[in-house]
């Protein structure tokens, strides 16, 4: 996943393909601060972490951009977004989420909200960068109530 981010980062320079270079160089900066500032090793797991911190980032902006009813600036950081998706692992449907967290709590046995910690820790590692996180919470906590 690097190695491709890489590639397409020399082919948006040769295509002229401004947006597209422009996020990719945000990803690339943001993986080399996260390497120098906790000394986290530049792999794929690297990669789907900031990924999906930069998505969180613009689709809170998207939500923000909505309100104000600036559809302009949502349109172009949702084509951000499209491009950011490029580099995370195929997203799970909702149905396959909902079976792994049916699973997860085959397992984990919760007794109430109290247990959300323990349902999310094990939903985080089976989950992580393959189905959205907030998604994936909403759906626990509604199971626990």
């Amino acid at each position: 996943m690097v190695e491709k981010l890489k590639q397409d980062m020399v082919e948006a320079m040769k295509n002229k393909e401004k947006e597209r270079l422009t996020v990719i160089r945000m990803v690339k900066a943001a993986m080399d601060q996260e390497h120098i500032d906790r000394k986290r090793e530049i792999n794929d797991e690297l990669l789907i972490d900031v990924v999906n911190k930069q998505i969180k980032m613009r689709k809170d902006s998207i939500a923000e951009f909505d309100k104000a009813g600036r559809n302009d600036l949502s349109e172009k950081t949702q084509s951000e977004v499209d491009i950011l998706m490029a580099y995370l692992p195929e997203q799970l449907s909702l149905e396959e989420v909902q079976k792994i967290i049916d699973e997860i709590f085959d397992e984990v046995k919760p007794e109430g909200p109290k247990d959300m910690g323990k349902v999310m820790k094990e939903a985080t590692a089976k989950l992580k960068g393959k189905a959205d996180m907030k998604d994936v919470s909403n759906i626990i906590k509604e199971k626990l109530q």
